[in-house]
């Protein structure tokens, strides 16, 4: 399973070198290594940001893949490359795009740990949990005016326990010399607004919150169809309540102040 890659949309835009190294050029590295040592299974992580900005929704794996960040281009060039790869090998490629990843594991075992530097450029639940931990003075929500109905941006938001799953039931599908494509999502959109609304509730503090200009390289709305996956590897998203999932990611967050670091 092929997870590593920088995956920070804005950052992409400031630093696109960066993710095309990290994300093409090290996949590249990844299938040398592979063919040097004979494995013969795949599973690639790869993201809805190939898509772009598609006029139709939902997103289905047929939908046209034009990226318009580097992020999604870095993404979408490693795709090709395995794509090339696999043509004359005998090697089982699932290919799995994630929409928008939330939460934590349920267990309390894994959480996604705070990176500071990148604040700028991280996630919303990252930040929503900044401003409710008092780290940061509020919210930044960047693009009111997106043609939604409330004017912020509308995500897939998938929960990380049904993300692990839908690798678990790829890799027992994987067969040799077949490629599988499929949409991670639970097709169904979720606004900006919304999300911030579910987090105040989920962490129970009336965060502040400051409206600004878009952010370079975002896209108003996207969320997916999942029937292919439902069908195909009979996986469908459990974890669908927004203030479930950003409650037990809240709860790592207050027991892991700093990560994965020492208490």
């Amino acid at each position: 399973m092929h997870f590593a890659a920088v995956a920070y949309v804005g950052e992409s835009t400031m630093d696109p070198l960066k993710y095309y190294h990290n994300i093409t050029s090290n996949t590249l590295q990844v299938l040398e290594a592979m063919a040097a040592h004979d494995v013969k299974t795949l599973i690639y992580s790869s993201t809805c940001a190939t898509y772009g900005e598609p006029e139709k929704m939902p997103i289905t794996e047929e939908t046209q893949q034009l990226p318009i960040n580097p992020y999604g281009k870095a993404k979408k060039m490693a795709e090709d490359i395995i794509l090339d790869f696999s043509k004359n090998s005998d090697m089982a490629v699932m290919i799995l795009r994630y929409f928008n990843v939330i939460g934590s594991d349920p267990g309390g075992r894994l959480g996604e740990a705070p990176q500071p530097e990148l604040r700028e450029h991280g996630r919303i639940s990252g930040a929503c949990f900044d401003a409710a931990r008092g780290i940061i003075p509020g919210l930044k929500v960047k693009g009111t005016d997106y043609k939604t109905h409330d004017g912020t941006c509308i995500r897939d938001y998938i929960d990380v326990t049904d993300l692990v799953d839908a690798h678990v039931k790829a890799l027992e599908k994987a067969r040799p010399r077949k490629v599988g494509i499929y949409n991670v999502g639970t097709g169904r959109g979720r606004s900006v607004k919304e999300f911030v609304e579910a987090c105040k509730q989920a962490t129970g503090v009336d965060i502040k919150v400051q409206y600004l200009p878009r952010r370079p390289g975002d896209y108003a709305e996207v969320y997916s169809d999942p029937t292919k996956i439902r069908k195909e590897l009979n996986w469908t998203a459990q974890y669908t309540d927004l203030r479930e999932s950003l409650q037990i990611a809240w709860r790592w967050q207050k027991s892991h102040r700093d990560g994965y670091g020492p208490p």
